[in-house]
């Protein structure tokens, strides 16, 4: 099996209370009275307490649109990938050199060379290195990111390879949109980075690495949902598509996915000693909750994590990952479960044994 040799998340330096965040946007989008009211309540209701942000604040209202905000995504998206790549390297004992695949995934910008070719001789990948760059994944893209790495080392057991994730949400602000979905979006989604390394399971690193293997995963797209959550792309860049029907699709389809899953490989929900769950919102985390029977302390990390950053689309996955292996560490050889829901609309499942 695979087994995860090391993950590593990174934040920008720019960090803001949600109250800093909720003025700001005001200021820039100038709503209308009621639709101010909306921008309030959705920030104050988010289940978010601060963020970090690839720019200052204050420099957002100068953007001038998609190319600049784009130029921003690849310069300052360059150098988080790098300190996310290290840092996972570093933690896995592994060099660049030894990487044999990169698959990177983003759905906040566009780069082409995209960003792991930029980054190679920046931080010495062998010229050899296989890459995958995939864009439109959304926030399941951390999960079946690792899903793909698992399914690569699978065929190829004494290589190495690494999932890099970055997102920089803030860039795709739609200044004039004051519609709830793009208000929404301002109150939940913020900016990191992260990198996964995992190695084959004839890999010297995979017998020394303590971290969990990848046991079996599962995708699902759920035909007619296409309009629940996605990007329309024009003139000023990506505009959100969110739908009000998310947190109902969850409890329709998701619990039910995860339980069949599971029953797959003769366990059930409360057999899960570590839920490593995608924060998509407070509404999403709840609907997930009831759906799947949880505890209140089953997703306390991922709701941790929405508030201390927000919603970092692929990456944040990642981050709780790290967060799950470094606070609470389930006990070694039981269970756990790494998922997310993404654009399409669509689930991604990774059974891990830790």
């Amino acid at each position: 099996m695979t087994r995860i040799a090391g993950v590593h998340g990174v934040l920008p330096p720019h960090r803001y209370e949600q109250g800093e965040i909720t003025a700001a946007l005001a200021a820039m989008c100038r709503p209308g009275e009621g639709e101010a009211g909306v921008l309030e309540r959705l920030h104050a209701t988010a289940g978010v307490r601060a963020r970090h942000l690839v720019l200052p604040l204050e420099r957002y209202p100068a953007l001038s649109g998609f190319g600049q905000a784009n130029d921003h995504f690849i310069e300052a998206g360059l150098d988080l990938a790098e300190q996310a790549l290290t840092g996972a390297l570093a933690a896995a004992s592994l060099a660049p050199e030894d990487v044999d695949l990169v698959i990177s995934t983003s759905v906040t910008g566009i780069a082409a060379p995209s960003l792991e070719a930029r980054l190679a001789g920046r931080v010495g990948l062998r010229p050899d290195v296989k890459r995958v760059p995939v864009f439109g994944l959304g926030c399941v893209g951390g999960a079946a990111g690792l899903a793909r790495v698992h399914d690569y080392l699978v065929g190829h057991p004494g290589q190495v390879a690494v999932l890099l994730s970055v997102e920089l949400c803030s860039l795709t602000l739609q200044r004039a949109d004051t519609s709830t979905p793009n208000l929404l979006a301002g109150a939940l989604f913020g900016d990191g980075a992260a990198a996964l390394v995992a190695v084959g399971r004839e890999h010297p690193r995979h017998a020394e690495s303590t971290g969990p293997q990848v046991v079996a995963t599962r995708s699902r797209l759920y035909p007619g949902t296409e309009r629940a959550l996605g990007w329309d792309i024009g003139d000023t860049g990506f505009t959100i598509v969110l739908g009000a029907e998310l947190p109902e699709l969850v409890r329709l389809h998701v619990g039910e996915e995860v339980g069949a899953f599971l029953a797959e490989h003769d366990l059930k929900a409360p057999d899960i000693t570590g839920w490593v769950a995608h924060p998509g919102g407070p509404k999403v985390l709840t609907a997930l909750s009831e759906a799947l029977g949880l505890d209140g302390s089953a997703l306390e990390l991922t709701r941790r994590s929405l508030a201390e950053v927000g919603n970092l689309s692929s990456a944040s996955v990642l981050h709780i990952l790290r967060d799950t292996l470094a606070l609470r560490p389930p006990p070694p050889g039981s269970p756990g479960l790494l998922l997310a829901m993404g654009p399409g609309f669509c689930s991604e499942l990774v059974l891990l044994r830790w």
